[in-house]
């Protein structure tokens, strides 16, 4: 089922820009349209289409294949349920999980259930692929959501109205807005310098020059945020091969600490598709995607951007390692592990895992400035998941209409 609503822009309303249209930064623009804010909303994301750490690859060619290659699936751990998932789950976006869990130990020992944090609580994916999420929150955000997709924001400056300007590598003006979203870390945190090549990341000189205190501290903040990198070994397994992975007795299959240790993989994900085919996702450890950092995924949106330069041969070295690793974990079930017709990819999350603390929720927003921020990265119930994501992404959005000005009215039949 899909429905949109029929939203009145009001063009004489502040604007608000967000980068980043992963959970959060799509989260938030539906929550904000869902309390009544009828200004204009842009997103912009360097990515092929909205998803974030939700996203799924398709292909062109067919329709069926799709791979959920980041999050398999979101768990809401702690209550009051987020206010968006209830009408994601009306509207059909999204769906409760129904695959089997195991966890494998260092003996290679299954267990039913796991201890992994993503598989506690309520457990959801999204209905086709974990995309319709993102998809889903658009659509509820209604008319007048405007995603910007393929469009990385390399620059940004303050607008003669004191809003601002997002610029590409050119420093040509790509739109602008007077409040702005950073719903990801890329543009604060130093770790576009070593994916990117940047010399800094583009928000700082701005905040050495605002003269915002509170910025001041949340820039901080955030860069100093932790991640923990992961990589990805994506393969599509034809019939009649595939059937023996639709009988593995797990859909997802998380790794205990030893397991973790001996076999370098975190997690094992069984995506069955419609055409008899069976796509399969290898999560790596951290230690196992540090020591291959700087290698990515020659067909990962992030290869085409400039100031990357991908290695085929070092891409090809831990595609082998962690095939190998992955054919020792299914021995008992499938031997030998046939990848011939398998198109092996691969995918590099870079910032898959923010570390404690994070942000504080009292630094999301700052108003002197026009700025907000928002993303797994704060802290709350669900840091570092799906679930942080799209709860930051709500209170973002009711901090951010308290400080636009007075609290619009829903439309009349549309609950908030």
């Amino acid at each position: 089922m899909e429905w949109k609503r029929e939203i009145q822009i009001d063009p004489a309303a502040q604007s608000l820009a967000v980068i980043g249209a992963g959970v959060a930064g799509c989260a938030m623009a539906a929550r904000l349209r869902r309390l009544g804010w009828r200004g204009p909303i842009s997103l912009w994301e360097s990515g092929r289409g909205a998803g974030g750490r939700a996203s799924t690859r398709r292909s062109r060619h067919n329709h069926l294949l799709r791979f959920d290659h980041g999050a398999p699936l979101l768990s809401i751990s702690a209550g009051p349920a987020p206010t968006l998932l209830a009408p994601l789950l009306e509207a059909g976006w999204i769906e409760p999980w129904p695959g089997a869990l195991a966890q494998l130990d260092g003996e290679g020992q299954l267990s039913a259930g796991t201890t992994d944090p993503l598989t506690q609580g309520d457990l959801y994916r999204g209905r086709g692929g974990m995309d319709q999420l993102c998809r889903g929150l658009l659509e509820l955000g209604g008319d007048g959501l405007v995603l910007n997709s393929s469009q990385l924001v390399r620059h940004l400056a303050r607008s003669r109205s004191a809003g601002w300007d997002l610029l590409d590598q050119d420093h040509r003006r790509l739109g602008g807005a007077d409040w702005l979203v950073l719903s990801g870390t890329l543009l604060v945190h130093p770790r576009c310098q070593e994916l990117l090549g940047w010399p800094e990341p583009p928000l700082q000189p701005l905040v050495r020059t605002l003269g915002d205190p509170q910025l001041e501290r949340a820039a901080a903040a955030i860069a100093a945020i932790d991640t923990s990198p992961r990589c990805a070994l994506l393969l599509l397994i034809q019939p009649p091969a595939a059937e023996a992975w639709r009988r593995l007795p797990f859909r997802l299959l998380s790794f205990d600490d030893a397991a973790q240790r001996r076999w370098g993989l975190s997690r094992l994900s069984i995506q069955p598709l419609e055409d008899g085919c069976c796509a399969v996702v290898a999560h790596s450890t951290a230690d196992v995607a540090t020591l291959h950092a700087g290698v990515i995924g020659s067909r990962s949106s992030v290869a085409s951007l400039a100031g990357v330069t991908p290695s085929p041969q070092r891409e090809q070295a831990l595609i082998d390692t962690l095939a190998s690793a992955l054919s020792a974990v299914v021995k008992p079930w499938i031997t030998p592990l046939e990848l011939a017709e398998a198109d092996p990819q691969l995918m590099r999350w870079g910032a898959a895992f923010p570390q404690p603390p994070g942000l504080s929720r009292e630094l999301m927003l700052c108003p002197q400035s026009r700025i907000g921020f928002c993303g797994d990265f704060t802290s709350g119930p669900g840091f570092g998941r799906i679930e942080g994501a799209l709860r930051s992404g709500e209170q973002l959005a009711e901090q951010l209409l308290a400080a636009m000005g007075p609290k619009p009215v829903p439309a009349q039949g549309q609950p908030a």
